[in-house]
């Protein structure tokens, strides 16, 4: 196992086009990484470039803190998984999988046993005399994750090895991979467009947008504090709705009527005359299914329903609403950027399944105002992301608190040490 290291990581190819423009990004030993994006941002062109397969333009690769720049791909000691499996069909699974043993003229008693371990991790082991074409889509990636594992490499290396199977299937071997990575705890590097896969897989995510790094942090910290527009966008589905708003006091004045703002996030937004509120479908309820206790904590407001989805244990009403020009043209550009269908001037607002809304119908909603985003339209950054972290640190801290007292009570004790008045007694 080993670190992957990136320092300046630039791909430029003949008509000067960046694909990779000065990427930096450390892969811990052991860590799952992921790279994730819409066609075009650069993705696997960087893994290929982990691996050797594409030559560097400028800027260093480290693997265990060797420059691998000038060495071959077989010279790197590294495994990867391609999307199309890459296997032989005219070889068993059991030839397959030790193919690349045979290649480094490893003996028959040792290719037998690391054969053998593969398949047994992969549930393989009744299927080693079989062809690929034989094979479910399933049974042949793992076949080509069984090649990988048996090289015994300083890392894995994934290029959207799942997009060719269907839904169930995927969810499958998402959590095979999942098991298999953290049973063996290599270094891994994992591209896919799908977010699903990103946010259930990796330690870490590493957003690209046009080449350029956007955002690397945990899958919850993307979710709940996206650095800026593309990365609230891209990551969440139904995404997240955008609204045109203004401030005024501590207010946000929207099509749904005013938000009122913390004084952490009012203070941050202040002096600009046109904001963009980023909300996700899941912060807002059916208000008359709010509890009374939870409702001065967020705002009120009516609106028309135009269209509801109902999925059994979850439901989706979708609100139109009015919006400059402005806005209409920068939703439309986010859309065509994160290859995703067209971001229309319309809230996706996630109700309790047992919602009585219905289309057609004005209905009341709640809005938890404690988890708005606003974003600067212009420059697409997340103006309130500091202060949301602000807020979270204080939260966690007042939680803490509230542990230590529960804590001391049930010991009879006070906090910051000292007898209760019932240890004293």
């Amino acid at each position: 196992m080993a670190s992957i290291e990136m320092r300046n990581i630039v791909k430029q190819y003949g008509d000067g086009y960046p694909a990779v423009n000065d990427v930096s990004l450390d892969i811990a030993d052991g860590e799952f990484m992921i790279l994730v994006g819409p066609s075009g941002c650069g993705k696997s062109t960087l893994l290929r470039m982990i691996v050797g397969l594409e030559d560097i333009t400028s800027g260093d690769m480290l693997i265990g803190g060797k420059r691998v720049n000038d060495l071959a791909p077989r010279d790197r000691n590294l495994s990867m998984v391609f999307q199309n499996y890459a296997l032989y069909p005219h070889m068993t699974v059991y030839e397959n999988i030790a193919f690349p043993l045979r290649l480094a003229k490893v003996s028959d008693d040792e290719v037998r046993r690391r054969v053998t371990e593969a398949s047994d991790v992969l549930e393989l082991k009744d299927h080693l005399e079989r062809k690929p074409a034989n094979l479910s889509g399933g049974q042949r990636q793992r076949v080509a994750m069984g090649r990988a594992i048996v090289r015994q490499a300083e890392a894995f290396l994934f290029d959207e090895p799942l997009s060719n199977l269907d839904a169930k299937l995927r969810g499958q071997m998402r959590t095979e991979i999942s098991r298999l990575q953290r049973r063996l705890g290599i270094t891994t590097v994992y591209v896919t467009h799908d977010q699903t896969e990103a946010m259930t897989l990796g330690d870490r995510v590493c957003v690209l947008r046009k080449g350029k790094i956007q955002q690397v942090a945990s899958p919850r910290e993307l979710y709940e504090q996206p650095v800026n527009l593309f990365v609230a966008g891209f990551i969440g589905s139904p995404p997240m709705n955008f609204l045109p708003a203004s401030l005024d006091g501590d207010r946000l004045q929207t099509p749904f009527g005013p938000i009122t703002l913390d004084e952490r996030r009012a203070a941050a937004v202040r002096g600009r005359d046109l904001l963009l509120v980023g909300i996700r479908p899941e912060y807002f309820e059916d208000a008359s299914l709010v509890d009374e206790a939870k409702r001065p904590l967020g705002s009120l407001f009516r609106a028309r329903v135009d269209v509801t989805e109902w999925l059994g244990d979850s439901q989706y009403a979708y609100i139109p609403y009015e919006a400059p020009d402005t806005i209409r043209d920068q939703l439309r550009e986010l859309s065509r950027e994160l290859d995703a269908e067209e971001l229309r001037t319309q809230a996706i607002v996630s109700i309790d399944a047992t919602s009585r809304i219905r289309e057609g119908r004005e209905a009341e909603f709640w809005l938890d105002a404690r988890k708005v985003h606003v974003f600067d339209p212009q420059t697409g950054d997340n103006l309130t992301r500091d202060a949301e972290a602000g807020a979270r640190l204080t939260q966690m801290a007042t939680e803490d608190r509230v542990e230590q007292v529960q804590e001391a009570q049930a010991q009879g004790t006070t906090v910051g040490g000292g007898a209760s008045r019932a240890g004293a007694a």
